[in-house]
């Protein structure tokens, strides 16, 4: 396993906040999604401020 820190900035208009939610467009499973397609690795994400 590997650890990577993202600083990530968005505009949350289109999105319902940022935990993973069934059926809701959210930032935290857009966002796993895309690193999982480019990684081909299935990934968690872990936010703090």
């Amino acid at each position: 396993m590997r650890n990577i820190k993202l600083t990530i900035e968005y505009d949350g208009k289109e999105f319902n906040g940022w935990q993973k939610q069934p059926n809701k467009l959210n930032i935290q499973g857009t966002i796993e999604k895309a690193i999982e397609e480019l990684t081909k690795e299935k990934v968690e994400l872990n936010a703090s401020r």
